[in-house]
């Protein structure tokens, strides 16, 4: 059963577990669960994807009730009427707040885009703000300790893993990302505390609803893994610890 957070009479919005696809992709053929055939099989009546997650992010995951509402959303989302934050767990100390302004290459597949020609980077804006820190006395990589902190994030802009790819623009790469990260931080954090995910969650998304003109802020709670980090790390912050 899938975790519902949000729901009225041509909305729904779900906590997307890390490592479940949004939809059926002919690039993954072996799957068999994915979020949308999920929820359409619980509440029993078809749903659309407003937006997308990537397969081992978790978080706030929207869907529209019909067509039209699915076309408005989209919409809002194409139109940056939509305020994301997410959370991240990233290697060594990233502290204060700032501005990531670092345009993006399209990612071409290599086998649905293989007579596509390479484009110009795209535009890529990202803010950051520091929430936490910690240092941990055992070994990462080439380094005697390992360091870690918690970050809020906020796209301006959605560009294929533009979180992901902005973290390690700054060095700063999300613990566990198998793509962008550090191959042996992410192996000390997982021998070390158990954790075996990628560290990026979608914990909110407001907008103001097209149809009431009501603001809405969607929160998603934090899976077991996160609250296991956040114990063993001593980290805080009860406004992230809801079930």
């Amino acid at each position: 059963m899938l975790d519902i957070i949000y729901r009225d009479d041509e909305l729904i919005a779900i906590n997307k577990p890390a490592g479940m696809l949004v939809h059926r992709s002919w690039l993954d053929k072996h799957e068999t669960v994915f979020a949308m055939q999920t929820l359409r099989d619980q509440i029993g009546q078809h749903v659309f994807p407003i937006h997308r997650l990537d397969r081992p992010t978790s978080g706030v995951l929207l869907f529209a009730l019909n067509s039209e509402m699915a076309r408005i959303m989209s919409e809002l989302f194409e139109q940056h009427q939509m305020q994301k934050s997410y959370l991240a767990v990233v290697r060594g100390y990233l502290q204060g707040e700032g501005r990531i302004n670092y345009p993006l290459k399209v990612q071409l597949d290599k086998i649905a885009d293989k007579f596509s020609q390479e484009k110009e980077a795209q535009n890529a804006i990202t803010d950051y703000q520091h929430l936490a820190q910690v240092e941990m006395p055992y070994p990462a990589g080439k380094f005697q300790t390992a360091r870690y902190s918690l970050v809020q994030l906020f796209p301006q802009t959605g560009r294929k893993h533009q979180l992901r790819r902005h973290m390690k623009h700054l060095f700063h790469p999300i613990m566990g990302d198998t793509n962008y990260g550090d191959l042996h931080q992410n192996r000390a954090l997982t021998t070390n505390t158990g954790c075996d995910r990628l560290f990026l969650h979608a914990n909110s998304l407001q907008f103001i609803h097209p149809r009431n003109l009501q603001k809405i802020e969607i929160n998603a709670p934090l899976d077991l893994q996160w609250q296991q980090l956040f114990t063993q790390f001593n980290w805080h912050f009860p406004q992230f610890f809801r079930f």
